[in-house]
């Protein structure tokens, strides 16, 4: 299936364990996504919290910045104009008008420029059963919009939807992002070595099933400085589901070469994206006189 050259590029993930301190957080990222460039990527994206793993929030409101003040923005950018690559930082703290942080992320074009950015959407509110607990709306603002950019790595024109994480969970997102267009899936992460193990393969593999795109998760693999594990396993997933690229726990690269012409025959052969219809939601009472509501 696809065979045109101009249809093909590299892309690369860059698997992380970050740190607490973001200075050196920057020279690890900074090392394997050069080994990335020089292993032919195009487009090359890192996880989520690239530049900080911290979970105490005053830490965190200490060390991150304005958008416009970032030291590890300007790293990125100014790497991705270097490298001449599409530079997609899966997530950094930034500085919000509301006093909160926003976890936003930058997709840096091959000049360096920011191309497209996204605050993610749904924020991570969860008492575990293992007893870890997690408030992300305590300390960041969730975004209000959906986010797809155009590029063209390698010169190949694509269409990139921007998501962060815990999105995976709603699949209605992934939808509308592929009629809107996307025939990429971007879902850097920090996924929990608890939830990890349960859902990760199958969540990201549902929603490259679901679009017939491919699905790009960069990842934090390990046991972090602030005793946090995450899952690892970044991974590059084509449109029929199939894993391309598989990382294990520890911080790496993996890569994999795209044919964006399948995403076109995997949506021909199942065209479900093309086949969704309005419908009502019926629920059958017990007196047997049926509620209706209308779905959105």
């Amino acid at each position: 299936m696809g065979s045109d050259t101009a249809n093909r590029f590299r892309a690369a993930l860059v698997q992380l364990r970050a740190g607490r301190v973001i200075a050196d957080n920057l020279i690890a990222a900074e090392a394997l996504i050069r080994e990335a460039a020089k292993g032919g990527a195009n487009y090359i994206q890192t996880p989520e919290n690239t530049a900080l793993m911290e979970l105490e929030p005053e830490l965190v409101r200490s060390q991150v910045q304005p958008e416009g003040e970032s030291c590890p923005l300007a790293v990125f950018r100014a790497l991705a104009a270097e490298l001449g690559v599409w530079l997609h930082i899966g997530s950094l703290g930034v500085k919000a008008d509301d006093g909160r942080i926003a976890n936003r992320s930058y997709l840096m074009a091959p000049d360096g420029t920011v191309a497209a950015r996204y605050d993610k959407l749904h924020m991570f509110d969860v008492d575990l059963p293992n007893g870890e607990s997690y408030r992300e709306s305590d300390n960041y603002t969730p975004g209000s919009k959906a986010v797809l950019a155009d590029l063209t790595p390698g010169g190949v024109p694509a269409r990139l939807g921007m998501t962060i994480c815990y999105d995976l969970r709603f699949a209605a997102l992934y939808r509308a992002l592929a009629i809107a267009g996307a025939n990429m899936i971007a879902i850097p992460a920090a996924f929990t070595k608890h939830t990890g193990e349960a859902h990760w393969h199958v969540l990201l593999r549902a929603r490259a099933i679901e679009t017939g795109a491919y699905v790009f998760a960069a990842t934090q693999g390990g046991l972090h400085e602030n005793g946090r594990w995450t899952f690892g396993h970044s991974m590059i997933i084509s449109p029929w589901g199939e894993i391309l690229a598989e990382a294990g726990a520890d911080p790496c690269v993996v890569f994999a070469d795209i044919d964006l012409a399948l995403v076109e025959e995997v949506r021909a052969r199942v065209p479900a994206l093309t086949h969704g219809r309005p419908f009502e939601i019926e629920i059958a009472t017990p007196d047997g006189e049926p509620m209706k509501r209308q779905a959105s």
